[in-house]
């Protein structure tokens, strides 16, 4: 006699998270309507981590979020190997997908060899968290799209546009031109002024030969006197490009300079270079920590949660993420 067994299938979503951005993830589980789950995260006295998921996550779809940022207390690469352990712990307890979110991609400007003998070491970070178990990558406008191809799997490409559109729709006033800082971001200032039915123009740079982290901006393409100008990047590190571009706008007659990033990673001088220049407003995301001594007047920071949310949802719904974007997360 054959017996059959008919099994309804149950999806269970859990969502981790590491130390880096604790505030960032409670507010994704809030909008998503679940715990955030207990990686029970311990450093040993020699600085090994070892991390121990407090619960079954077997057959579930598991979602483990690290913001890949330098605290007080640990640096970028801590911030990476504790995401790779826990993904590890997530494969080894048998779960039955695991999608790595990383709102800010780290090491994201290390896409290609710009010079002999240097590494590519966005692909080392997608090959590690692929054989740490990740199943998919999930992220927040990366620097460069090429960075999608060097994950074997979904990689899924959000992007914080629709969230800054529309505060500063509510927020622009008078005649507006969108800048882009140099010829790499030129596509996506078109976009956000096709958004804000405003101009573009653009800023030709050259990086500094005195060393890294400097920038020179020589000349404006595009009207910008008597305008507003709001200038658009995907991050904010030392904010050289930013306050070079600010410098130049004002110079060429604006009469205001706003800039717009998703990552506000505000590294060394950066915050007292904002405050010395003339942008009057900075505009960032929460897809890194802001802490209390970098929040100043000029920077406001928006929550990028209900965004990440959205595409959490839509991966563990088996239902598609761009279309939450309209398709523009694709070009």
């Amino acid at each position: 006699m054959t017996t059959w067994l008919e099994l309804t299938p149950r999806k269970h979503l859990h969502l981790y998270a590491g130390r880096t951005h604790p505030e960032l993830a409670a507010e994704i589980a809030g909008c998503l309507g679940v715990q955030l789950g207990d990686a029970n995260i311990v450093d040993f006295a020699n600085g090994e981590m070892r991390c121990r998921i407090g619960e079954t996550v077997r057959g579930a779809d598991v979602f483990i979020m690290q913001s890949h940022a330098g605290t007080g207390e640990a640096s970028i690469n801590d911030a990476l190997w504790e995401q790779l352990i826990m993904i590890d712990a997530a494969k080894r307890a048998s779960a039955k997908r695991i999608t790595a979110v990383c709102p800010y991609y780290p090491y994201s400007r290390q896409d290609r060899k710009s010079a002999g003998r240097e590494p590519i070491t966005a692909k080392l970070v997608a090959d590690m968290l692929h054989v740490a178990g990740a199943d998919r990558i999930m992220s927040v406008d990366l620097h460069s799209g090429q960075i999608q191809g060097f994950f074997d799997g979904p990689f899924d490409h959000l992007v914080a546009m629709p969230l800054l559109v529309d505060h500063l729709r509510d927020t622009l006033h008078g005649e507006v031109v969108v800048v882009a800082p140099d010829a790499g971001r030129v596509k996506v200032a078109e976009r956000y002024a096709t958004h804000l039915s405003s101009d573009m123009a653009s800023v030709y740079k050259r990086r500094s030969a005195r060393g890294v982290n400097q920038v020179e901006a020589l000349d404006v393409m595009g009207e910008v006197d008597g305008r507003l100008c709001v200038i658009v990047d995907d991050m904010i590190d030392t904010a050289g490009t930013m306050c070079a571009a600010a410098e130049l706008l004002m110079e060429k007659g604006a009469v205001d300079v706003w800039a717009v990033a998703t990552h506000g990673l505000l590294s060394g001088p950066a915050v007292d270079r904002i405050k010395n220049s003339p942008i009057s407003r900075l505009i960032i995301t929460n897809t890194v920590p802001l802490p209390p001594e970098k929040q100043v007047d000029k920077i406001e920071c928006l929550s990028i949660a209900g965004i990440i949310a959205d595409a959490i949802g839509a991966v563990f719904e088996d239902t598609s993420v761009s279309e939450i974007f309209g398709g523009e997360n694709l070009t």
